[in-house]
């Protein structure tokens, strides 16, 4: 359910420190400058998998962070903003945002006491879960995204107009955004037009894909839980085995039973998440042989076993 919060005004470092944990990332966070207040100013909305909020700290900070399971986009409305990744510098001002990929630690070297910034927040899975949808990459890989992201363009402005829109509707509580069948499609549409704003090549994956791929592509989408064999892709294709495994491999990076593996998780992981039925249960739908392969390449893919995910304890190590 999508829910919205407010936190205006708090001069207190460790309130301030807890809060932006809570609605954001862990973190360690440091004054720069011999000012010991904080006047912290932020507002967030959670659309369930997205996370909109204005954030201004009012004093000049370094923040550290591994950015564990999720996606930032920190954009600039007034000052400066950076970081540093592995050994890039990086400057973000109005007109530019700064993209944090999932579980990479990075450290914004410097938050400037004028800067407000607009941060979107993508949980790794739902960013991901979308990127397959509309094919802007390859099938169940970890994105590879820019580093910045350009909200000047015509698809980068479209983008942050929705969310600053969003952003604004946190000043007051807003039953629209709360009602479940709403913000689930608010998330779907902030992350979409992400996407496209920042990966625009990638767009037209399926035109640059050769027929025999998209075809072949849609039938496992359309049906995944299927004993496919490749000389039956193939024939859906129109092409040779051999043929079809070096189109994959060309255009989607992996194999089409690697493709089809990764649909069938995806489809079980919902399941899953949903309290649809057992382990094996979800196995058996979606075409593993076994529930305990399945188990295993389940574990390989979301860090987690499928039981953990059924009792809702993906964060929490247990014995299966």
């Amino acid at each position: 359910m999508s829910t919205s919060e407010q936190l205006v005004g708090t001069r207190d470092w460790d309130r301030a420190h807890r809060a932006v944990a809570d609605a954001y990332f862990p973190h360690e966070l440091r004054a720069l400058d011999e000012r010991d207040d904080v006047d912290l100013t932020m507002r967030t909305v959670e659309l369930g998998g997205v996370t909109i909020g204005r954030l201004t700290w009012g004093a000049a900070v370094s923040i550290a962070c591994d950015y564990p399971g999720a996606y930032e986009v920190n954009v600039p409305l007034t000052g400066r903003l950076h970081s540093r990744a592995d050994h890039d510098e990086l400057v973000s001002a109005p007109g530019q945002g700064t993209i944090f990929t999932a579980d990479r630690p990075s450290l914004i070297t410097r938050w400037t006491a004028d800067c407000q910034v607009l941060g979107v927040k993508f949980d790794a899975d739902h960013l991901e879960r979308e990127a397959d949808r509309i094919r802007v990459a390859p099938i169940r890989r970890r994105l590879s995204l820019p580093d910045q992201i350009d909200v000047s363009t015509d698809a980068g402005a479209s983008w942050l107009s929705l969310v600053t829109a969003l952003s604004a509707q946190a000043r007051e509580p807003v039953d629209l955004l709360a009602n479940p069948l709403v913000g689930p499609q608010l998330a779907s549409a902030v992350t979409t037009a992400f996407l496209l704003a920042v990966t625009p090549d990638s767009a037209d994956t399926d035109q640059m894909r050769p027929g025999m791929v998209k075809r072949v592509l849609d039938a496992l989408h359309d049906d995944p839980g299927r004993p496919w064999t490749l000389a039956e892709m193939a024939a859906i294709g129109g092409s040779s085995v051999r043929r079809l495994q070096e189109a994959f491999a060309q255009y989607v990076e992996t194999s089409p039973t690697r493709a089809l593996a990764d649909i069938r998780l995806d489809r079980a992981h919902l399941d899953l998440e949903r309290g649809e039925g057992t382990v094996a249960d979800a196995a058996a739908r979606w075409g593993f042989s076994s529930p305990s392969r399945f188990a295993a390449a389940y574990r390989r893919r979301y860090g987690v076993s499928p039981a953990q995910t059924l009792r809702g304890l993906r964060g929490t190590r247990q014995p299966d």
